[in-house]
C-alpha cells in the first residue's frame, strides 16, 4: 500500500502531547491501492490484517502523534553558519530530530549522516539571513524576554533595497567637490574618457558581482563573502582586508569633504589657523582639515558606537540631499538658457583673481567728480596713492570682468573642450584675453591670483575621480533584507549604475558646455567669493548644494564607519587570520567595539594626510583590487564550469570578466603606479601569511578547483612520453612502519627525504596495517593523521597513503604498483634496513624486506636502504666539515652520482665535500680508471674527490670459510626448529583425527577385524613413537650440521662482503655517510637467508650506510 505525507492543520480541540509543536504538522495520509486519497484533516482507511499502523488509536479524541518540526533558526555565536555543514543552518542537535518513526527503519543508523528529506528540506525553510547591521541594546533586552521577536520575513524590493543604497553609495563627494575642477582641467574629451573608463569598470564588476551573487545566498559580509567562498580564504583574507582598508580611507575621504565644505563655504570664519601670507593658505587649510577632521571622527565613532540604527534611520534623509541637490544642478543648467546667474569673475590680463578681498573689479572708480584707487589697487601696490610703486603686470594689463557662467547657449563648450594639465602654483588663465608684460614668479606667489595647489596630469585625475563610482556593492551588502535578493541584486546594481553613469557624463558636458573654464578650474571657488563652483550653477540658491553636500558626506562617512568595522568582524570570525581574532569580539548586542576602534586609528590616518586629493588615489588602490577579484572569480567559476555554478543572473560571460579584470588592474596603475604596487604587496603579504598559517578552511572555492583542473592537465601530458634524463629527479616513495598506538618508528626516515627533496618532487608517506579496512579503518585514520603530523614536524612535502591490507608482505606490494597517479608516480622506494631481523622469530620480517627489493626491480624503480637511520641527522642539524663517500662498485645508472650532489643542497649537508671510490679488479689499469673518473665527473659538473681501491683476488681466509660455515649451519638450524614446529602442529591434528575417528567407530558399533585392532593408534604409543623418531632426527641433524661443508657459491659471495667490507670500512669509517651499491637478491629464493647475512656482514661497522640499488635507466647525464 502507497503512502504520501501531506501538511495539515492540527484542530485546536486536539490536544497534542508534545510541547511545543507548531500548528503544522505532517501527518500520513494513506492512499488507496487505486491511488485515491483523502483530502484535508482526512480519515485513516482501514489496514490490512498483520500491517502496523502509525497511528495506533482510531478514535477521533485520541492523541495523534505527529511528525515535529524544529522551527527554531539556529543561529551560532557569530551568526555565521558553519562552513562545513551541507545544510545551512546545521547543528548537532537538529540531528536528534532527524529521525522519527520506524517507516524508515532501514536507513536509521544512517540518519546522522544521510538525514531525511524532511529534515533537509526544514533546514533549508528555516533559513534567515538578517541584516548586517547589529541589534541595539534595547532589542537586545527585548529578546531576552520570555517572548522572543518574531523575525520579520524581508520585504524589501529592488528599488528601496537596491537601487536607491546603490545611488546614494556612488554619488557622494567628488561629484560635488571635484567634478567642476577635473572637467576644467581635463577637458570634456577627457573627462569623457575618465568617466568612461571608470563606469565601464564597475559595470563589467556589477555583471560579474551579480553572477556570484545569484548563485546561492550571500550572508552577511558581501564582497568578502563572494571573494572568498569563490577564491579561497588566502584570496578572501587578502582581498577582504583590502576592501575593509577602502571602505575605513573611504570614511576618511567622506570626514575630509565634509570639513571641506564646513570651512570653505559654510563658516570660513570657523578655521583655527589663518594664514597671514598668501604662500602659506595650503598648510593652514591642512592643518585646520586635521583638527576639525580628528574632532568630526571622534563624533562620527560616538554616534556609531551609541547606536547604529540612529545611522540606519537618517540614511534616508541623507539620501533625499543628494537626489535634491542634483535636481537643484539641473534646474540651475535649464536656467541658464533663459537667465544666467550673475556670478561675475574678475580678471587682470588673462589671469584669474581671487575674489576675497575687493567689492569691485576695477583698479580705480569715480565717487561723485572725485577718482580714487579701489582695495583691489592696495593689493597690487605698496599704496592707495596714483604715484605709489605698483606690480609691473598689474600696471601693464587691464582689469575686465567676465560672466563665470554665461549659461548653455554661450558656445563656453567649445572653449571647455580641451585639457589645460599644469604644475604646482600655475595660475589660472583664460588663453581667449590678452596679456601684455612678462611675469615675476617671485613676485607672483604673493599676488592674489587663483592657482593650481597641484601639479595636474590625467592619471592623477583617474585616481581622485574613480572613488565617485565606487559602492556598487551596497545592494549585495543587503541581500538579507530583500524579497527575491536573485532578481533584486542584478536589476537593482546595474540599473544604479546605469543611471549615475548618465549622471556623470551629463554632469561633465552641462558643466562645460555652462561654465567659463576658468571657473571650473578654480578648485575653491576663490574668484566667486569663496562660493562652491557647482554651487554657483545650481537653482534656486547655492545653498541647496552646499547644505545638501554637506549632509550627504556626513552620512556617507557615519556608514562607512558603520561598514567597515562589521567586515573586520566578519573577516575575524572567519579565523583565517588569526592575528585579528580579537577583533571579532565586541559588545553583547554583537557590536565590533575592538573593530571600530582600529577603524578609527586608520581612518585618522587618513585624516592626517588631510588632502582630499590625496586619499581618493589610496582608497581607488584598494577598491580596484577588490573588483579586480570579483571579475577574477566569475571568470575562473564560469572557465572551470563548475557544477554548483549555476547562476540565475545570465547575463555574463569569462571574456566581460577578463575585460573587467584587466581594466581594473590597468586603472590601477594610470591611478598611481607606486600607489598600486603597495597595495598589491599588502595582499600578497597577507596572502602568504595567511598560506603560511595553515588556513583551515574549506569553502569549495574556484582556485581549488582551478588547482584540480591544472594538476588534471598536467598529469595528461606527463602520461605523452617518460621524463628525460635532465628532468629525472628521485619521486620518492617512502615505506615507514608504524607501532601498536600507531605513532612511527623512524621519523628520520623523513627528515632523510626532506633533506633529498627540499621540497622538489613527488613524495609518497606509505604504511600498512595488517587486517582488514573494515575492522582497522579507524586504525587507518589515526596512523595516517600521526604520520601526517610527522611529515609536518620533519617539513616532509607530499601525500600520505595508508593500506590495510590482509598481510604487509600483500600491502608493500600494493602500495609499489598502485601509489601516485598517472605520470606522477614515483621512481625511487626509501625504506628502513630491518636492523632485528636476526632475533625476529618470524622469519617474515626479513622475507618481506627481500620480496621487497625483488619488486622495486622488477618495477624498474630505484631502491634506497638505510641503516641505522635513526642515527641520522635531523633538519636542525648541521654537519660539520666531513665527508659523504661514494662506494660506486656497479654502474647502474649513475643514482650514486645524483644523491650526494641533492644532499649537499640542503643546509644540513651543505658543507660535506663529497669522495668518490671506485673498485679495480686485477686486470685492471687504476691510473687510467682514476684519470677517466675525474673526467667522467667534470664533464658531470660535480666537484668531488676521486680515488680507486684495488681488490686482488687473493685466497679466500679461513675466516671467511668459517664464516660462511656459521651461516649456513645457522641456516639449517633454524630450517630444522621451523620443521620441529610445524612437525608438533601436525601431530596434535594426527591426534585429534584418531580421537574423532576412534569415537565414531565405537559409536556405529563396528565389529573391528584384527588388521584393524593392530593399527588402532593409542595416545601412549603415539608419544612413544614421536619420542623415538624425534631423538633419531635430532641425531641426524647434529651429525649433519657437524658434517656439512659450505656451498662454494656462498663462500665467494661471504669473499666479496668481507673483503669490500674491509675496505670500505678503512676508507669511510669516519664519514658522515656512506652510498654503496647494493647487491641484488639471490635468483633462487633457498638462498635468501644467505643474502641477508651477506649484507651485514657488508655492512658491519659502520654507522650511517645508504644502500642504493638503481631503478635500470640513466638518470644523470653529462649532455646540457
Amino acid at each position: 500500500m502507497g503512502e504520501r505525507f501531506v501538511v495539515v492543520p492540527v484542530d485546536g480541540g486536539v490536544r497534542v502531547a508534545v510541547e511545543g509543536v507548531h500548528s503544522d504538522a505532517v501527518v500520513s495520509d494513506p492512499a488507496t491501492d487505486t491511488g485515491s486519497s483523502t483530502t484535508g484533516g482526512g480519515t485513516v482507511d482501514d489496514r490490512e490484517a498483520g500491517e502496523d499502523s502509525v497511528f495506533e488509536p482510531q478514535d477521533p479524541d485520541a492523541v495523534v502523534p505527529i511528525l515535529e518540526y524544529n522551527r527554531e533558526p539556529n543561529k551560532y555565536g557569530d551568526g555565521v553558519p558553519k562552513e562545513n555543514s551541507p545544510f545551512i543552518n546545521n547543528t548537532d542537535i537538529d540531528k536528534g530530530n532527524s529521525y522519527d518513526g520506524t517507516n524508515m527503519a532501514l536507513f536509521e543508523e544512517e540518519m546522522d549522516s544521510n538525514p531525511m528529506v524532511s529534515s533537509l528540506l526544514n533546514k533549508l525553510a528555516n533559513y534567515t539571513n538578517l541584516t548586517q547591521g547589529a541589534q541595539e541594546h534595547e532589542e537586545a533586552e527585548e529578546d531576552e524576554g520570555p517572548k522572543k521577536k518574531a523575525v520579520k520575513s524581508p520585504q524589501m524590493g529592488t528599488f528601496m533595497g537596491v537601487y536607491l543604497p546603490c545611488l546614494q553609495n556612488i554619488l557622494g563627494v567628488i561629484l560635488f567637490l571635484r567634478l567642476t575642477w577635473i572637467v576644467g582641467t581635463a577637458g570634456i574629451l577627457e573627462s569623457l574618457a575618465i568617466v568612461a573608463l571608470c563606469c565601464s569598470c564597475t559595470m563589467l564588476t556589477a555583471i560579474s558581482m551579480s553572477a556570484i551573487a545569484t548563485n546561492g545566498v550571500v550572508p552577511a559580509g558581501g564582497s568578502y563573502y563572494m571573494i572568498s567562498r569563490s577564491l579561497g580564504p588566502e584570496f578572501g583574507g587578502a582581498v577582504g582586508l583590502c576592501f575593509y582598508l577602502g571602505t575605513t580611507f573611504a570614511g576618511s575621504m567622506y570626514i575630509l569633504g565634509t570639513i571641506e565644505i564646513l570651512l570653505t563655504y559654510i563658516v570660513p570664519k570657523a578655521a583655527i589657523f589663518v594664514a597671514e601670507k598668501k604662500e602659506d593658505e595650503v598648510d593652514a587649510l591642512l592643518n585646520n582639515m586635521r583638527v576639525y577632521g580628528t574632532c568630526c571622527l571622534a563624533l562620527m565613532s560616538i554616534v556609531v558606537f551609541v547606536g547604529v540604527k540612529y545611522v540606519n534611520k537618517l540614511a534616508l534623509v541623507f539620501l533625499a540631499c543628494v537626489i535634491l541637490s542634483i535636481l537643484a544642478i539641473y534646474a540651475g543648467v535649464i536656467k541658464t538658457i533663459f537667465e544666467p546667474p550673475d556670478f561675475p569673475v574678475c580678471m587682470l590680463g588673462n589671469r584669474t583673481l581671487q575674489n576675497h578681498n575687493f567689492d569691485s573689479c576695477l583698479k580705480t572708480e569715480v565717487i561723485g567728480n572725485l577718482t580714487i584707487t579701489t582695495k583691489l589697487w592696495k593689493l597690487f601696490c605698496d599704496g592707495p596713492e596714483f604715484n605709489a610703486t605698483c606690480n609691473d603686470y598689474f600696471n601693464n594689463n587691464n582689469v575686465t570682468s567676465i560672466q563665470g557662467i554665461p549659461g548653455l547657449t554661450s558656445g563656453v563648450i567649445s572653449d571647455n573642450m580641451w585639457s589645460v594639465y599644469g604644475p604646482l602654483a600655475m595660475m589660472v588663465e583664460n588663453k581667449n584675453l590678452s596679456s601684455f608684460g612678462g611675469s615675476d614668479p617671485a613676485q607672483d606667489i604673493y599676488m592674489p591670483y587663483v592657482v593650481n595647489d597641484i601639479t595636474t596630469f590625467f592619471t592623477l585625475l583617474v585616481g581622485i575621480y574613480f572613488p565617485s563610482v565606487t559602492g556598487i556593492m551596497a545592494g549585495s551588502n543587503r541581500s538579507g533584507d530583500l524579497r527575491d535578493a536573485q532578481k533584486s541584486i542584478p536589476i537593482g546594481t546595474i540599473m544604479a549604475i546605469a543611471t549615475t553613469s548618465f549622471i556623470y557624463v551629463t554632469c561633465v558636458v552641462l558643466f562645460g558646455a555652462c561654465i567659463e573654464g576658468v571657473l571650473l578650474r578654480d578648485k575653491f571657488g576663490d574668484s566667486v567669493k569663496g562660493n562652491l563652483v557647482i554651487g554657483t550653477l545650481s537653482w534656486p540658491s547655492p545653498w541647496v548644494i552646499v547644505i545638501g553636500s554637506f549632509f550627504s558626506c556626513c552620512g556617507a562617512g557615519l556608514q562607512s564607519l558603520t561598514g567597515a568595522p562589521r567586515l573586520l568582524q566578519a573577516i575575524a570570525r572567519d579565523g583565517i587570520v588569526p592575528f585579528l581574532q580579537v577583533f571579532g569580539h565586541g559588545k553583547a548586542n554583537g557590536e565590533p567595539t575592538w573593530a571600530l576602534l582600529l577603524t578609527a586609528g586608520i581612518c585618522e590616518i587618513g585624516i592626517l594626510i588631510a588632502s582630499l586629493d590625496a586619499v581618493a588615489p589610496i582608497l581607488s588602490m584598494f577598491f580596484l583590487m577588490c573588483y579586480l577579484f570579483v571579475n577574477l572569480a566569475c571568470a575562473v567559476q564560469t572557465l572551470l564550469r563548475t557544477p554548483n555554478w549555476r547562476p540565475r543572473f545570465k547575463y555574463y560571460h569569462w571574456a566581460l570578466s577578463f575585460l573587467g579584470m584587466s581594466l581594473c588592474l590597468a586603472l590601477m596603475f594610470i591611478s598611481s603606479w607606486y600607489y598600486a604596487i603597495v597595495a598589491m604587496a599588502i595582499a600578497s603579504c597577507i596572502y602568504k601569511y595567511i598560506e603560511y598559517r595553515g588556513a583551515e578552511k574549506e569553502w569549495g572555492d574556484g582556485i581549488r578547483g582551478l588547482s584540480l583542473n591544472a594538476a588534471r592537465y598536467a598529469l595528461i601530458r606527463l602520461e605523452e612520453a617518460p621524463p628525460h634524463t635532465k628532468n629525472w629527479r628521485p619521486q620518492v616513495l617512502v615505506l615507514l612502519n608504524v607501532d601498536s598506538d600507531q605513532g612511527v618508528k623512524h621519523p628520520r626516515l623523513l627528515s632523510l627525504t626532506t633533506q633529498l627533496k627540499a621540497g622538489k618532487g613527488l613524495t609518497i608517506v606509505g604504511n600498512v596495517l595488517e587486517g582488514t579496512y573494515l575492522t582497522k579503518d579507524a586504525e587507518a585514520k589515526r596512523a595516517e593523521q600521526n604520520i601526517k603530523s610527522s611529515m609536518s614536524t620533519e617539513k616532509t612535502k607530499g601525500f600520505c597513503h595508508v593500506v590495510v591490507s590482509s598481510n604487509l608482505r600483500d600491502g608493500f606490494s600494493h602500495l609499489i604498483q598502485s601509489a601516485g597517479l598517472g605520470g606522477m608516480k614515483h621512481n625511487t622506494v626509501l625504506m628502513g634496513w630491518p636492523g632485528t631481523w636476526r632475533q625476529s622469530n618470524d622469519p617474515q620480517s626479513w622475507k618481506n624486506f627481500i620480496e621487497t627489493v625483488r619488486e622495486t626491480t622488477a618495477a624498474h624503480h630505484a631502491l634506497l636502504v638505510a641503516k641505522n637511520v635513526d642515527g641520522f641527522p635531523t633538519n636542525q642539524d648541521r654537519l660539520g666539515e666531513g665527508t659523504i663517500d661514494v662506494w660506486w662498485v656497479v654502474h647502474d645508472g649513475g643514482m650514486l652520482m645524483l644523491l650526494p650532489f641533492l644532499l649537499r643542497q640542503h643546509k644540513v649537508w651543505r658543507k660535506c665535500k663529497m669522495r668518490i671510490f671506485t673498485v679495480a679488479q686485477m686486470d685492471d689499469n687504476s691510473i687510467q680508471m682514476k684519470k677517466d673518473l675525474q673526467m667522467f665527473l667534470y664533464h658531470l659538473r660535480l666537484d668531488a674527490e676521486v680515488e680507486v681501491v684495488e681488490m686482488h683476488d687473493n685466497d679466500i681466509s679461513a675466516f671467511t670459510y668459517e664464516k660462511t660455515l656459521v651461516m649456513e649451519q645457522r641456516s639449517q638450524m633454524l630450517k630444522q626448529m621451523q620443521l620441529s614446529r610445524t612437525e608438533r602442529e601436525r601431530e596434535a591434528q594426527l591426534i585429534h583425527d584418531r580421537n574423532t575417528a576412534s569415537h565414531a567407530a565405537i559409536n556405529d558399533k563396528a565389529e573391528s577385524g584384527p588388521e584393524q585392532v593392530h593399527m588402532t593408534w593409542t595416545k601412549d604409543k603415539l608419544f612413544t613413537e614421536r619420542n623415538r623418531n624425534r631423538e633419531c632426527n635430532a641425531n641426524v641433524a647434529v651429525r649433519d650440521l657437524f658434517n656439512m661443508k659450505p656451498n662454494q657459491s656462498n663462500v665467494r659471495r661471504m669473499h666479496t662482503a668481507v673483503k669490500l667490507n674491509e675496505v670500505v670500512v678503512n676508507k669511510s669509517q669516519g664519514a658522515h655517510l656512506v652510498l654503496l651499491n647494493m647487491p641484488g637478491p639471490p635468483r633462487n629464493r633457498g638462498g635468501d637467508e644467505n643474502y641477508m647475512e651477506f649484507l651485514e656482514v657488508l655492512l658491519e661497522g659502520l654507522n650511517r650506510v645508504l644502500l642504493v640499488r638503481g631503478g635500470g635507466r640513466e638518470v644523470i647525464t653529462i649532455y646540457s
